[in-house]
This record gives C-alpha cells, structure tokens and sequence, in this order.
C-alpha cells in the first residue's frame, strides 16, 4: 500500500506529488491542510481522560468555559461548553488539579488544536465534596451563615409549613411527633427531595408557603428528609436552595439526614434539627408541660396580688395620717371603698383590671404627696387664709382691717390687719 503525505505512520515524508500535466509539485491550500489535520486527531484519539492542573480559567457571559490544562512538561487548550459546565457540581479555578473527559479537536480558524471538556471532577476529592467545600467557603463569607441573621422560632406555633416527600418516612416521622406534642396544622408542601431537579422543587414550595397571607401563612418552616447517602442529599446542598432558605420571610429548621449529616441547608437555616423527628421536638413544646406551667402561675399569682393590694392600702393609710387637707379624709376614703370594691372583685374580674387601678391609685397618691402644703409647715413656714379660705399670695388680695387665719405646723393663728405695706418700700 502506498503511503500517502497525511500518512501519519509514515516515518519518512514521500517525495512531493506533481501534476501529470504541468509537471510542478501539487499544492494544498491551509483550510484544506487544517481540515485533513482535525480528522486525523479526531479519529485518531476518540473520548480519553486527560490529567492536569487548570489554568488562565475564564467563565464568559455564554457560560462556556475557557482554560489550559498542564503539567510539568507542556500545556493543552481546553474548552467546555455551557452544556457539560452546568452539569458541574464545583467550579473550576486556577491550580486546581483535575481528571478531564473530552476529545481532542482543531480550531480550523486558528489552526489550533484544543481539548473540548465533556466531564470533570477534581483529583484528590470527591467532586460532591469539593462542591460542598466550595459553596460553604463562598456563603460563609456572603454571611449566610451568621447567627446575629437567625431568628428564633416561636414558642407557640399555630401552622407549620413542612417541605419534604409526601411519601417518606421523614413526614411520618413528623406528624407522629408533633401531634403527639401539640395541637397544631400542618401545612405539606411535597416535593421530591432526590436526584435532578428536587432542589428546584424545594425552593418553589419555600416560596409558595412565604407567598400565603394572614391565617394561611405558616409560623414556621421546616425542610428536610430523611438519611441517604451524599448523592442523596445533594439537593439539599444546592446555592439556589440556600438562597432561598435565607430568603424566607419564615423562620426555617433545616431536617436533614441523620444526626452526622450536615448540608448547606443546615448552615443558612435559623436551626439544625439532628433529624426529622428532633425538628418536631424542636417546633412544639408538650402541652401536658405547658397547662401543669400555667397551672403553677395560677396558683401564684392571686397571692402576688393580694400582696400588692396590702401594699396599697398599708400606703392609703400613711397618706391618711400625714395629710390635713381640706376634707382630705372624704378622698382617701373614696379611695379605699374602690380598693375595697376591686379586692372583692378580684377573682371574678381578673387581675390585669387591679394592676392597672393600683398603678392609678399610686400615682395618684404620688401626685397628693408632692402638692401637700404641710411638707412647707412642717420645715417651719406658714399659710395665710382669707376669710373664703383662698390663700394670700398679694398683700393687693387683703384690705386693711380684714380678719385672716395662719396656719403653722401645729394649729391657727387668727390676726387682723392693721396696715400692710408693698415689699418695694421695705
């Protein structure tokens, strides 16, 4: 068989073929050389494996990626399209080493060859774990995970919104414990928790629980599934889902697996739940344990209000002796007759009503002590008084002959006015 230019076994280029007519040596023009090359290396390779350390990586606007692979002796071109990229659970950067399935092939524009990346995974680590290492690093420092964004959940839930399979153990799980706690509603949103296209599922069902309004709305959220291997909870370890959960208007728990998984969803969620069934522990607390609670506080507290209205009135008797108002003991004792009244309607009125009248009563009494004259006499002063009892502020409110009562710390002086004179003159 004769070996021909493109001969690529052949060891020794063949003499140059001429043409039969003219005699000169047959030529080819650089598309048709570049065309012949790109079959050879396409047929010539098929699909393999290539080993290298990644770099000059670039991601475009299209999604393709463009980097070099390289080792100690050369380098190789490579490109992945937008199609096998988003099948990446990682993204690729620089000094990253890796295990790269593709073919070879030839830019005929360029005339250079180059390595088209179908499948990648890291070398060293799994491509889910590295994934995992990779997202964490990134949400951690956006803060998604830190506490001061965390809300706690409510003590005493009405609705709870559950996000798992509506055919898992997990949501077995979950009623089983909550209705055995408290008398709650569940709100199922089911959705597939494995394998392409659950975490999409998941994050529509987060938003549509956030999108309900007043009684419909859940108080809080729970999202898991039962254990599983990686791959299993892999949807749980998406970017999109973790958005979500951090996003949610609705504080969430996160139920994932077992009690040594962990996933992405664990770290934005406002609480970890070991499992499904922990989280329902955690949602609601045992209604036996709340009534023997509110049990406890009833018995108390008609004691701490009796106390309080002792408190009042042992105070409505210390005003009764300091005060000599003017038929100060017909207000103090109106004052008393109501404290009567609500002491005996205590039980039957509740005990909110009395706080609010004590707090009354106090500030009442208060604003008594601090306008009572007798806090003057007793520090050695005196009040003057017309006839009709009107104190004397002006010597322009007196007239001359006019009989006026002074009253000291301990009784009436009863004088008449014999000449007054202005302060100006003095």
């Amino acid at each position: 068989m004769r070996r021909g230019l493109f001969d690529p076994t052949s060891h020794r280029p063949p003499p140059p073929e001429r043409d039969p007519k003219t005699g000169k040596p047959k030529s080819y023009t650089v598309s048709q050389i570049t065309r012949h090359i790109k079959d050879c290396v396409e047929k010539g390779f098929g699909n393999i494996w290539v080993e290298g350390e990644i770099s000059n990586f670039k991601c475009y606007q299209s999604g393709h990626f463009y980097f070099t692979l390289k080792d100690d002796g050369a380098q190789l071109p490579a490109v992945m399209w937008r199609a096998s990229a988003e099948r990446l659970h990682f993204l690729p950067e620089d000094g990253r080493k890796v295990l790269a399935q593709g073919r070879l092939s030839v830019y005929e524009p360029r005339g250079a060859y180059q390595f088209i990346v179908e499948k990648m995974e890291p070398l060293g680590i799994g491509d889910l774990a590295a994934a995992f290492e990779q997202l964490k690093t990134k949400l951690a420092a956006e803060g998604l995970f830190d506490e001061e964004r965390k809300r706690p959940i409510p003590r005493f839930p009405h609705r709870i919104g559950i996000v798992t399979s509506p055919t898992g153990a997990a949501i077995q799980d979950l009623l089983k414990v909550i209705f055995n706690r408290w008398p709650a509603e569940i709100v199922l949103a089911g959705v597939r928790v494995q394998g392409e296209g659950a975490s999409a599922e998941i994050v529509n069902a987060i938003r549509m629980l956030n999108r309900l309004a007043g009684k419909n709305r859940p108080d809080v959220l729970i999202v898991g599934r039962g254990g599983g291997s990686l791959e299993d909870l892999w949807a749980f370890n998406e970017e999109p889902l973790a958005r979500a959960i951090a996003a949610s208007e609705i504080p969430v728990i996160s139920a994932v697996g077992h009690e040594v998984d962990f996933t992405i969803s664990d770290f934005v969620a406002d609480v970890r739940a070991a499992t499904p069934s922990h989280a329902g522990e955690m949602v609601v607390p045992r209604l036996d344990s709340v009534i023997d609670q509110l049990d406890a506080l009833r018995s108390a507290l008609p004691e701490a209000l009796l106390h309080r209205v002792k408190v009042a009135r042992n105070r409505l008797d210390a005003l009764e002796q300091s005060y000599a108002l003017r038929h100060p003991e017909e207000r103090i004792a109106a004052l008393r007759q109501r404290l009567d009244d609500m002491s005996s309607r205590l039980a039957p009125a509740g005990e909110r009503a009395l706080a609010v009248k004590r707090d009354r009563i106090a500030a009442y009494a208060g604003r008594l002590e601090s306008l009572s004259p007798l806090k003057v006499l007793e520090r050695g002063y005196s009040v003057t008084l017309r006839p009709d009892a009107r104190v004397v502020r002006s010597i322009d409110e007196i007239q001359e002959g006019e009989v006026l009562s002074t009253r000291v710390r301990d009784g009436v002086i009863s004088s008449r006015v014999e000449k007054k004179e202005s302060r100006k003159k003095i």
